[in-house]
């Protein structure tokens, strides 16, 4: 026995060596200097080759460099998502790596470089490190960090400091190296290390992290601290002025947070917290370091997204739930970090599919009658509401199919730097914990969870793992096949849609066929119910295009497909069918105010009151009728009937639309369309327009990229009803109808935007081309530059009006496309409205049409912020007549582009305008009271 355990002990100190001799070693000397907010560091590191190659250069990571320039990985990423803080930001608010040297253990200077503009630094050794060998390194750097408006790490005004990946880390070699950029998507992939830092920081800062500290000592102007991580990849610190963070002893690790809760009393979260650390013992295994950091700073970058983020005071779940699952989601991401080693830049799906997977089990065990309205959902006039209905983890499928259904869904295992910011920060997330929870119910006998603990217990702390090794667990614990789940579901964007056909029944059993719509081979649940209530359950696999099924009869009335929902399906509008005849099978009609989520049983039918304006009709009120609920459907219509009070009649628009996905990209959605219009030009004089078109959109295969192409054709028909006393005013006929096809090719992106389109026109009187380039360039000096260029020919014109002529400032529009607020105005407020079309010109010329061809330039460059010059230039021609030389200048109140700008004419070809009378008519404006233009404003950044 004494030998036995004599043996037990020599193996586990010999492996205990090995795991010491196989982990890089790490001792940095670090000191923080709050008057320029700068790191003082000499860092020695023990760099151990543990791969089959030997190694003559070694690369670092240096994420706080991300913050140097405008032309880092991180200010693209920016520019992607229209945020301008870190192109604008000034030289003290950047963060940036100043290498003073590198040399070896022989005191030999090695070379380096930093790759291009790239986060990384290449170290040319002196010699080739061979495999199992070690070398020492040592590194004299400062680091300046950066203002923390950018990613909340770096320095904040209050004097505070979040530092993360602040220093630099030996990057990854499996064979080839992982060198990744800092993208603000916290995923730093870097090696396993063995860590001692001495850190010194000014005094009256209260620290925490997320390593073990000795406990502060304090010295004149300042305070000194060692930090050790053993088998941790990097060390967070937060440096708060007043102290924020207190530490729960808990049965199993030991907890440091600053997560609170006004509502919700200490002792009660303390309560909730030992809750949650238990609920992860039991779901994950032990935890292996002293410490496990829960901050608010790392809540706030990946949220509880939907109505958790609603102000406080309409705050609509229990401050217990609040708590708990605030912090349930922060511990779970710190928990994970801290122990599965993933390469979370290309198989980040394997920690949201354990991470959001445990979010929708501890609902389910905690708070199974949770509603995802919460309190909201038992108001009056709200209760009514299909949201109001559901249930809170019902969230994961409806904002995981958001995506799916606008046909921006990417799969899971798309590297994390492709995503569009909706989908890394919500939609594959959420679409990762669904899908373990699908698997759980197909497999049963909870063997995900024992996968789980499984794949916990083997691979935590292993800095080798992949997603290749969390699918072997599984598979171990399977008793089916599930190649479907990780060849269809995790790898592709493949859509799930089954549907329930014919139905053929006897006394004692069901025969029935389920199509497969998408052949999407997944397995499918089925649900016999009877009075609402679930009498059989069954799964179906192997479905390639239809099926025919037969079941025993249990006094089912209705078959559910999908029933419990915990498959992201695509439509669910046809999951059911009734037993008790044809008639008893129809949907009936729902109407409800205000939009909601969509309801598969009912046919949906919105309502909510509407109002225009323009200076004829007035303030017109109406209501506005509908199908699209928060999901997008193939079809929609949308009928807005308003009352003009002004002309005591009614007016108002409609609109059916189909519209067709395709593809991610290339030729990827086709939308089929008829709408109509009416309302009044003038006084008692309307017009009222009927439009068919067909609408290609192409894309790119990067859905980060903002550059869109489309085409369109329409046919627009315009019916004009004019007023006698103006009759003698028009010299067109009244009506008239215009083909219309244009290509359209947008680049839609906040440094350089590119915009341009070719159109043609043809109707009975005229044909014409028109061609329009618009182009936007933020400078490295923050400087702007607006350049547009139009040009237009009459290819035939046999008309003797200038109704159908291009203009110069303020096109006729014939087309009514255009939202004038008064359209027929040629003098007063509403005269001085200016949309940018055709000649684009400020300025009010004589003479401002050409009937047979224009071509136009409009220039304009940043003074002071919003503040600019313009200028336009151009030449019209008319038939019969000489070219013509315009141009005008003035100053442009860019406030928001597109969006709300004022121009205030200067010079042009009628002299000094600022100097003659009445320059406050001359003055232009642009003004958009549309709101979903509006919306499409602030939403744009995450789709």
């Amino acid at each position: 026995m004494k030998n036995f355990i004599q043996r037990i002990v020599f193996l586990l100190c010999f492996f205990l060596c090995y795991l010491a001799a196989g982990q890089h070693r790490n001792e940095i000397n670090a000191t923080l200097d709050d008057t320029t907010n700068e790191i003082q560091i000499t860092q020695k590191l023990t760099y151990h080759n543990g791969s089959d190659n030997g190694l003559s250069v070694l690369y670092f990571n240096d994420w706080n460099h991300a913050y140097s320039n405008k032309n880092t990985a991180l200010a693209k990423r920016f520019a992607e998502e229209f945020k301008r803080s870190l192109h604008l930001a000034k030289d003290k608010e950047r963060g940036y790596t100043n290498i003073i040297s590198i040399v070896d253990d022989k005191y030999t200077g090695l070379n380096w470089n930093r790759l291009g503009n790239k986060d990384i630094i290449q170290v040319q050794l002196a010699n080739i490190l061979e495999p199992g060998q070690s070398v020492q390194l040592f590194l004299t750097y400062k680091i300046k960090l950066p203002h923390s408006k950018f990613t909340s790490y770096g320095f904040n005004p209050n004097g505070e400091y979040y530092l993360k990946d602040w220093y630099l880390t030996p990057a990854v070699y499996d064979g080839e190296w992982k060198l990744y950029d800092n993208m603000n998507l916290g995923d730093l992939f870097t090696d396993v290390t063995k860590t001692t830092i001495n850190f010194t920081y000014p005094e009256k800062l209260f620290l925490s992290t997320n390593f073990n500290d000795s406990g502060s000592t304090s010295f004149p102007g300042g305070q000194h601290l060692q930090l050790k991580g053993d088998n941790q990849k990097s060390c967070e610190i937060i440096l708060t002025r007043t102290k924020r963070f207190t530490k729960h002893i808990t049965q199993f690790l030991t907890v440091t947070t600053d997560m609170e809760s006004n509502k919700y009393d200490v002792a009660s979260q303390g309560i909730s917290i030992s809750k949650i650390i238990q609920f992860l013992n039991k779901n994950l295994g032990h935890y292996p370091h002293y410490n496990l950091l829960v901050s608010e700073l790392d809540y706030n970058k990946s949220p509880l997204y939907g109505i958790s983020q609603l102000p406080s005071f309409i705050r609509p779940y229990e401050a217990q739930f609040q708590f708990e699952m605030k912090f349930l989601k922060t511990a779970l991401h710190s928990f994970v970090k801290e122990t599965l080693f993933l390469d979370s830049r290309r198989e980040r799906w394997v920690k949201d599919a354990i991470e959001n997977y445990l979010m929708i089990k501890y609902v389910e065990e905690y708070y199974p009658n949770q509603k995802l309205a919460g309190k909201l959902s038992r108001l009056w006039g709200f209760k009514g509401f299909h949201l109001a209905q559901m249930d809170f983890n019902e969230q994961y499928a409806l904002l995981s199919m958001l995506s799916a259904r606008k046909n921006i869904d990417q799969a899971l295992t798309t590297p994390n730097d492709s995503l569009i910011k909706f989908n890394e920060k919500i939609a594959n997330r959420y679409k990762a914990g669904l899908g373990m929870s699908y698997l759980s119910e197909y497999l049963g006998g909870k063997k995900i969870d024992s996968s789980i603990l499984s794949f916990y217990k083997t691979h935590s702390l292993n800095s080798k793992v992949k997603a290749s090794d969390f699918r072997e667990t599984i598979e171990q614990f399977a008793e089916k096949d599930i190649d479907w789940f990780f060849d269809e579901y995790v790898s592709t964007r493949k859509k799930i849609d089954y549907k329930v056909k014919r139905i053929d029944k006897t006394e004692d059993s069901i025969t029935f066929v389920i199509k497969n719509k998408r052949r999407t081979k997944v397995p499918i649940s089925l649900f016999g119910l009877k009075k609402d209530s679930v009498v059989s359950k069954y799964w179906f696999s192997g479905i390639d295009t239809s099926k025919t099924f037969t079941i025993p009869r249990k006094g089912e009335d209705r078959l559910v497909l999908n029933y419990d929902q915990k498959i992201p399906e695509f439509n669910q509008r046809d999951n059911w069918k009734t037993l008790n005849g044809f008639f008893s099978s129809n949907k009936k009609l729902k109407f409800q105010f205000f939009k909601d989520t969509e309801d598969p049983y009912y046919n949906q039918v919105f309502y909510v009151p509407v109002a225009n304006f323009n200076v004829y009709d007035g303030i017109t009120p109406g209501l506005r009728i509908y199908n699209k609920t928060f999901l997008e459907r193939p079809f929609q219509y949308d009928l807005a009937p308003t009352y003009s009070f002004l002309e005591r009649t009614l007016v108002g628009k409609a609109s059916f639309r189909y519209r067709k996905y395709h593809g991610k990209s290339g030729l990827y959605v086709s939308n089929y369309s008829f709408s109509g219009s009416t309302s009044h030009f003038q006084v008692n004089s309307r017009f009222t327009t009927l439009t068919p078109a067909v609408i290609f959109g192409w894309r790119p295969d990067d859905l980060i990229s903002n550059r869109r192409q489309s085409l369109l054709f329409r046919y627009r028909s315009v019916f004009r009803d004019i007023d006698q006393n103006i009759m003698d005013q028009i010299d067109t006929d009244p009506d008239y109808s215009v083909w219309n096809v244009r290509f359209r090719d947008v680049d839609n992106n906040i440094l350089n935007y590119t915009s341009w389109f070719l159109d043609a026109q043809h109707s009975s009187d005229f044909t014409k081309l028109a061609f329009e380039l618009e182009y936007r360039k933020l400078f490295e000096s923050n400087r702007q530059l607006n350049l547009r260029f139009y040009a237009g020919k009459f290819l035939r014109n046999n008309t003797d009006s200038d109704f159908f002529s291009f203009a110069l400032d303020r096109p006729t529009d014939y087309l009514f496309d255009l939202n004038y607020l008064g359209r027929s105005e040629n003098s007063g407020l509403y005269s001085q409205q200016i949309i940018i079309a055709e000649g684009g010109f400020k300025s009010q010329l004589e003479n401002p049409f050409a009937n047979d061809w224009i071509a136009t330039t409009n220039a304009s460059t940043n003074i002071w912020r919003w503040v600019e010059a313009y200028g336009d230039l151009g030449v019209i021609k008319n038939k019969g007549l000489d070219p013509r030389f315009v141009y005008d200048s003035g100053i442009r109140l860019n406030l928001v582009t597109d969006y709300f700008e004022l121009y205030f004419p200067v010079y042009s070809n009628r002299g000094w305008e600022i100097a003659q009378q009445n320059y406050g008519e001359r003055i232009r404006f642009i003004v958009t009271i549309s709101p979903r233009t509006l919306i499409g404003l602030f939403t744009r950044k995450w789709f």
